[in-house]
């Protein structure tokens, strides 16, 4: 293996021409781009004082001091020498390889680590541009495997034509897609694709001020104004500053992630972009989505909104803040067209013909439409509003689970993404003869659980759902993504518009990829009921 230099072509990403195995290095100015805050930090330590006096109209250096400025000035130049060194060495020692199957990356110079990921385990691909980056072109990449919990690789940071080659690059491996044996050392190019769907920014505020936390500071600044009025004391309206300020920043941290909200699919998979300042691309392949949660809070029922989120593997070691948030939000707000839209993607066979009632229900209805099975009669003590709303629906392909009367919310797991399951039953629960059932998926912000079901019926779903999941996952020959889409095409068909390019077909030859037709909501029972 050869070592690339900073000046050689490649040296800050990836070069059309570069073999299997080269190592090579991030770009010269990525130490500089994630330390600012360290250079600023000591600015301010050493430039506080002088600053001040600047603005008391006061001299530069006071004469206090004036004897110890010299040193003073010395041992700032030092450290921020010693700082700048760091990051040299940093940058110099940071190396990146794609090959056998895996990426690696080098890092540290005083303490050496080395980490790797096997490309057919790849679960999705983040393009990353901080505010900084974008001002220099770089961005830092991200991709998540199913055995780590957290991101197993990060390179930061690259130009961006670049990290977008080798996200490609990576992708196209993980995909089982082979090169051209005709010019194998050819560049992959990245795939095209199609946009299915956006949020308007209007939405995006709609949605925001309509949120639970906003209603909460409404009533409690309603509280706050009687209390007022009725003991004479203004001092009740200082809580209230705390709480805008706290929702102030939520606002504001989500507006952030998630204006120009978009949506499109490519041959690499479901790609997603948003960001206002920090701006963010994911790209997730087909097939590696554990679980899918339509949710729904009662005030946006007025409007029609869902809310969309999803189990990565990968992605939930940091599902619980907010970058882990918006990487788990597949809709941050939409219709109940734009759910459509993205169920057809992410569960592009549905398993039942009548896919569009049928989910429709799940989202919407009550009772057994759509096929669902509910919560017994005996036990509606237990969920006096949400009795007939509680209930499951299998079809081919995933389990569908319903809950909810006022916050409702669909949960959709494909049959293979069942790791594991467990019966839940208190004693009210026993008395009522009622059980609760509970799928174990990768960690997320998607919890599937069937509530309150009858007890014989929980049992039974508990054997029928651990057959359906040993039945899918001896279906699931590959771990390569793109090789099981190619396998499951009869070949007699012919292919597709939308259909993946087949494994072993050049990745020249990829083409303009239309997005599949969505399912359309149905117009049978309640729709914001």
């Amino acid at each position: 293996m050869t070592v690339k230099a900073a000046g050689d072509a490649g040296a800050a990403g990836v070069s059309p021409g570069n073999a299997d195995g080269e190592w090579l290095r991030v770009h010269p100015a990525s130490p500089f781009v994630r330390g600012w805050i360290a250079i600023a930090a000591i600015g301010y330590f050493f430039g506080r004082d002088i600053f001040e006096r600047l603005i008391q109209g006061g001299p530069l250096i006071d004469d206090r001091m004036a004897g110890r400025a010299p040193w003073l000035l010395a041992a700032g130049g030092v450290i921020l020498m010693l700082a700048i060194f760091g990051f040299i060495m940093t940058w110099y020692f940071t190396r990146y390889q794609v090959a056998e199957g895996y990426v690696r990356v080098k890092t540290g110079f005083l303490f050496r680590q080395q980490r790797q990921a096997r490309l057919d385990r790849v679960q999705a691909i983040d393009i990353v541009q901080p505010l900084l980056a974008r001002i220099f072109g770089l961005a830092e990449l991200r991709f998540e495997v199913a055995d780590a919990g957290e991101s197993a690789v990060r390179l930061a940071f690259l130009r961006m034509d670049d990290a977008r080659q080798l996200r490609a690059t990576i992708l196209a491996r993980a995909a089982g897609v082979q090169a051209d044996p005709e010019s194998p050392d050819a560049a992959v190019q990245e795939a095209p694709e199609q946009a299915v769907l956006s949020v308007p920014p209007s939405r995006l505020v709609g949605s925001l001020l309509l949120s639970e936390q906003s209603v909460f500071v409404l009533l409690g600044a309603v509280g706050s104004v009687l209390l007022s009025v009725l003991t004479g004391n203004g001092g009740f309206f200082l809580y209230l500053i705390p709480a805008a300020l706290g929702l102030a920043a939520a606002y504001w941290s989500s507006f952030n992630k998630g204006y120009n909200f978009t949506a499109a699919i490519s041959p690499d998979g479901i790609r997603l972009r948003y960001g206002l300042l920090d701006t963010q691309a994911q790209t997730l392949p087909p097939g590696r989505i554990q679980a899918l949660r339509v949710f729904q809070p009662p005030i946006w029922r007025i409007f029609g909104w869902y809310r969309m989120q999803v189990n990565v593997a990968g992605y939930g070691a940091v599902g619980g803040n907010g970058e882990g948030g918006s990487r788990t939000t597949l809709l941050p707000v939409g219709t109940l067209a734009d759910v459509m839209t993205m169920l057809s993607l992410v569960l592009p066979d549905p398993g039942t013909p009548d896919a569009a009632r049928v989910f429709t229900m799940g989202i919407n209805g009550s009772n057994n439409d759509g096929g669902f099975v509910t919560t017994p009669a005996r036990a509606r003590l237990l969920a006096p509003l949400a009795w007939r709303r509680n209930g499951y629906v299998a079809t081919e392909t995933a389990l569908l689970l319903r809950s909810g009367r006022w916050w409702r919310q669909l949960v959709v797991v494909p049959h293979q993404r069942t790791q594991s399951m467990a019966l839940h039953q208190g004693p009210i629960a026993r008395r009522f003869g009622v059980a609760d059932l509970v799928l174990h998926t990768t960690s997320g912000p998607v919890v599937p659980r069937l509530i309150q079901a009858d007890a014989d019926e929980a049992r039974a779903l508990f054997q029928e759902q651990a057959a359906r999941a040993r039945a899918a996952r001896k279906r699931q020959t590959s771990e390569q993504w793109l090789a099981q889409v190619a396998a499951e095409t009869p070949a007699a068909e012919p292919p597709a518009p939308n259909e993946f390019p087949a494994p072993n077909e050049p990745l020249a030859s990829r083409g303009p990829l239309a997005p599949r037709e969505p399912l359309a909501p149905s117009q049978d029972g309640p729709q914001n009921g």
